[in-house]
Formats: C-alpha cells, structure tokens, sequence
C-alpha cells in the first residue's frame, strides 16, 4: 500500500499535517489564552521546520537521491521534535517536588543570553513545562506531539524508502 503513495503527494500531506498543528497551538494560544512555555516554541520550530522541507520536497519533486535527502531532513526534524517532546513529557510525569523552579520567559533569555544558555536553560525545563493545561483522551499536548513527530517521520522514511526500492 506504501507504493502507491508517492513522495509528493506524502510531502503535501506533511505540509497539512504540520500547517494544522501549527494553527491548533495559535488557536488555543491566541483564542484559548494557552501561552506556551519554551519547550512548547521549541516543538512548534521543529514542526515548521519540517512543514517547509516538505514544501520544498513537494514543489521541487526530486529524483530519488533528492527525495531521500528531503526524507532525512524531515525525519531530523522529527526525530528533534520528538527528543524535545518527549523531554517535555518526562517533565509533566515528575513528583510535584522534583520539578525545576520556574526560569526567566524565552524573549527575555533571548535578548539577555548567548544562544547556547538559552538552549540549555530551555531543555532544561521549568515549573511551566511540567504543567499539563490541556488534554484529549488522556494524552497531553506533548504527548499528542511526540506521537505526531514519530508518526511523521517514520512514515516519511518509510513511503521515500519504498519507492526507491523499485
């Protein structure tokens, strides 16, 4: 069933994909007062990232070297996703006293500090990350992420991959 899938068209549909989960997070941020933490931002970075390679992949339409390198770039966008996501779930499923204290807010950190404190603060945590503000089913946002970065980038690599088989 993979090979009926061609690259192009999967690209276009990770360019859904990530453009809706972009517009969720601004939904619930702009029109549910859900602010982001920074891990949050972090998630919604490797989302665009992989959002705009698939674009590119999708209207450059490459051979199959060109394909599996646009495979690769989406898939390091996800497996980025994922390491932050699941970072972000690991601080949600701490003890109420474990939890790091809250830091000063991304834009601050950004103007004030040089970029690698910024990210090492940042995938460090804090109390902000480790609430969880919404939930389906269960699952927080995180957890919704993480899953979507997995989801995604597998099946980049798997639909590029079968084709290139032929």
């Amino acid at each position: 069933m993979l090979s009926k899938i061609t690259p192009r068209i999967w690209y276009l549909f990770v360019v859904f994909c990530c453009a809706s989960l972009l517009g969720f997070a601004l939904y619930y941020q702009y029109l549910e007062f859900l602010d982001p933490c920074p891990l949050c931002i972090l998630q919604r970075v490797a989302f665009l990232w992989m959002g705009v390679v698939a674009l590119l992949a999708a209207v450059h339409n490459p051979a199959r070297t060109g394909q599996l390198i646009y495979a690769w770039l989406v898939g390091l966008g996800a497996a980025i996703g994922a390491a932050i996501a699941g970072r972000h779930v690991w601080l949600q499923g701490l003890p109420p006293g474990e939890v790091p204290e809250c830091g000063p807010g991304l834009n601050y950190m950004l103007e004030n500090f040089p970029l690698t404190e910024v990210l090492s603060t940042v995938l460090y945590g804090s109390g902000s990350c480790a609430e969880v503000q919404w939930e389906f089913i269960g699952l927080s946002m995180p957890m919704w992420t993480l899953l979507w970065y997995i989801g995604m980038g597998l099946m980049t690599l798997l639909v590029v991959y079968s084709r290139s088989k032929r």
